[in-house]
């Protein structure tokens, strides 16, 4: 396969692509630092110094052996200064502050507020300007890192004069892929569970695949979005995988040497009947001595292999999984066990709060599985240790294009909280549809949960008082080895955006892709940049809500097949089994009854005002209705349409746009790399059969369930 401009046949360069570094390698820069960031920071410098015509140098440290100037003869410095002439000839210096006396080319930049030296923390840095000469300033190695690629993305602006100084820093400390890869292939799930992008990037077939040049490119994406660290392996642990954190560690230990000169740091995700499954042991019974001293004794030697090993995810008392409940105590006491064998490392333990019956009878209606984690966690606010990052998924059901924020969020201001999403597509198209999460993931972050003048979603996570002790943003990843990497080119946007959003959660997400397009399409490479922009805009900007048209209405959810593994289609398909997703749909009305006066009470666990609106059918809005409420089809929306009449207009205008869609990415023929072309153009043909189907389906269901025709009289079968 041939993939133009990649530098390799294997992989696309995503947001990396050689001519995205055009603007920065085409200057002379200085490199100031020591350390092996440092070094990944010069090493990126000189090859886009080397492709383009600049010239890299460094002082402040001895450079690699074999280092050369990328536009002269080996450097000869030794670790100390350029000669003065060289001083004079910098445009851009990238200093690392501490590392001896700062270069002459920054001594005399001014600093903003808030970016006195040791202020701007280990991954912060600050843009600013001494003369003609750009300086970036850090404190530590991987601000200087991410501030690189933070000139990266400003291409051409990040060099004018006009440009005022700017701090930056990372809203929360730990930014998160986890990958639900594999080692083994699993016989439902496959090599990667809900993964869309080919196989796993680590694993194949029981082994690693050590392909460390593809882990390396991995890296560098990583970094330069923003995320630093990952779970290299599936929540549901099994057996092979919990090898991992023992006789396998040797696999997880090469992949952390792989990505740590990027920043990213490597965590693992474990079974918590490990004692058992690899120790030998009889239990896991957190209040036995001899269970805390394996887990003390097995996590030493996981930092003894890896001594910037990041912890330990769990998936615990959930969907089958064992955990604390086997033995009569809690998550607390289960996620304390870890947390103890961890803290004398600095790790940290996500503990996972995906945790309902996954056995509930259909005909019960008084369980509510949207009600579970709130009903398992908020009474153990307070008892989580100070490790632990209590892992809650950012609706109370499971990553739908459409769920009010979880309650979780607001009912546990003593414990560190990391919010997850979801960019692999599992209930949004599965990468075969375009859908920007982009903007949902930004309305979660800005969601108040006390209403218009209290805290947002990202406030609590970054840590704010008698409201959230601060922790972080995970996502699941979409990531394989595809050579797109994410299947569907256009699904690199979210793994960007995700990066992006960890990073701030207040950026608007239009200009987010604003940069995802400039580095991913830039403008030297495409026949009409801006042509290539607007299509790209008009196909992404609102496709998460087009997609939301054309399937679930209302917030009731799913509708997906279980069959054909959540993808496409079946109204019915999880209404009478036992995972507690329904929607029961009658002959009179739609929707599931959560409010705390005729439901399961589930409105009742939001704080003021949100407890109130969602209890009132009058005042819930028109797009969580359904999540809360029955109501019959003839239900006037506040847009003035019927529940039933909406459904009908939703459907047909989201297969319609989907097909507009088609048709824009077809203006774009002969303009972008054909490769590309053909396979974005493969699944937009996709998408439309999907959209197409899901109208079909839903507005035949609705139509025969309520026997009311569309008053606008389109065909309905």
């Amino acid at each position: 396969m041939s993939l133009p401009g990649t530098g390799t046949a294997r992989w696309h360069p995503a947001w990396l692509p050689p001519e995205a570094f055009r603007a920065i390698g085409t200057r002379r820069v200085l490199v100031h630092g020591a350390g092996p960031l440092v070094d990944t920071v010069f090493e990126e410098v000189t090859r886009a110094c080397a492709d383009h015509g600049g010239r890299a140098r460094r002082t402040g440290a001895t450079p690699p052996a074999g280092t050369t100037d990328s536009a002269g003869p080996p450097d000869g410095d030794g670790g100390g200064g350029p000669a003065a002439d060289e001083v004079d000839a910098t445009q851009v210096a990238l200093v690392l502050r501490g590392a001896g006396a700062l270069p002459a080319v920054a001594g005399d930049a001014p600093v903003p507020a808030g970016g006195e030296p040791g202020a701007l923390g280990d991954e912060g840095f600050l843009l600013t300007r001494d003369g003609a000469v750009t300086v970036l300033l850090a404190d530590a190695p991987a601000g200087l890192l991410y501030g690189l690629f933070h000139l990266v993305r400003l291409g051409e602006t990040a060099f004018d004069p006009a440009r005022p100084g700017a701090v930056h820093r990372p809203a929360v400390r730990r930014r998160m892929l986890d990958h639900w890869d594999n080692v083994d292939v699993h016989p439902v799930m496959g090599q990667v569970e809900r993964g869309y992008a080919g196989g796993s990037i680590f694993w194949r077939d029981g082994r690693a695949r050590r392909d460390l040049a593809r882990l390396r490119a991995y890296g560098r994406l990583l970094a330069a979005c923003g995320i630093n660290a990952i779970s290299v392996n599936n929540v549901n642990v099994h057996a092979t995988e919990a090898r991992l954190l023992t006789d396998r560690l040797g696999d997880v230990a090469e992949i952390a040497d792989v990505l740590r000169p990027y920043g990213v740091r490597v965590h693992l995700s474990v079974t918590f009947a490990a004692p058992v499954v690899v120790g030998g042991l009889a239990t896991a019974d957190p209040r036995e001595r001899r269970v805390r001293d394996w887990w003390a004794r097995t996590t030493r030697q996981v930092y003894q292999r890896i001594p910037d090993f990041g912890g330990y995810l769990v998936k615990a008392d959930s969907e089958g999984q064992p955990g604390p409940f086997a033995y009569g105590r809690d998550h607390a006491d289960g996620a304390n066990l870890l947390a103890e064998a961890l803290a004398p490392h600095g790790g940290v333990v996500h503990w996972r709060a995906f945790v309902y019956d996954h056995r509930q009878d259909w005909r019960d209606r008084s369980t509510d599985r949207a009600r579970a984690a709130y009903d398992h966690f908020a009474p153990l606010d307070g008892r989580f240790d100070d490790n632990v990052v209590l892992q809650v998924k950012y609706g109370p059901m499971d990553f739908q294009a459409r769920e009010p924020v979880s309650p979780v969020i607001a009912a546990m201001p003593a414990t560190r909280l990391a919010v997850e999403f979801q960019v692999t597509q599992e209930y949004t198209g599965q990468q075969r549809h375009v859908c920007y999460l982009g903007p949902c993931w930004s309305e979660v972050l800005g969601f108040r949960p006390w209403g218009p003048d209290g805290h947002r979603v990202a406030d609590v996570v970054a840590g704010v008082p008698d409201r959230g002790r601060g922790g972080d943003l995970v996502a699941v990843s979409n990531v394989g080895d595809d050579p797109y990497w994410t299947g569907h080119p256009l699904a690199q946007a979210n793994l960007y955006a995700f990066g992006r959003l960890a990073w701030d959660p207040r950026r608007d997400p239009r200009a987010v892709l604003d940069e995802w397009i400039d580095l991913t399409f830039p403008p030297t490479t495409t026949g009409d940049p801006e042509r290539v922009r607007e299509t790209l805009h008009a196909l992404l900007d609102d496709s998460w809500r087009t997609y939301e048209r054309y399937t679930a209405p209302l917030g009731v959810g799913f509708m997906v097949s279980p069959a054909n593994r959540h993808y496409g289609p079946d109204v019915d398909g999880y209404e009478y089994s036992r995972w507690g997703t329904y929607h029961f749909a009658d002959r009179d009305g739609v929707g599931v009854d959560r409010t705390r006066a005729t439901g399961t009470g589930f409105a009742g666990q939001y704080p003021q005002p949100w407890s109130t609106v969602y209890e009132s059918v009058d005042e819930c809005p028109d797009e969580l209705l359904l999540f809360f409420h029955h109501v019959p089809y003839g239900h006037v929306l506040r847009g003035g349409s019927t529940v039933v009449q909406h459904i009908y207009d939703t459907h047909f205008a989201g297969a319609e746009e989907v097909t507009a869609m088609r048709e824009r990415w077809r203006d774009l023929a002969g303009l972008v790399d054909p490769a590309l072309y053909d396979r974005v153009g493969e699944r937009l043909d996709e998408q439309v059969r999907s959209a197409t189907e899901w109208r079909d389906q839903i507005n035949t269901y609705f139509f025969r369930k309520s026997g009311v025709p569309d008053a606008k009289g389109r065909r309905i079968h």
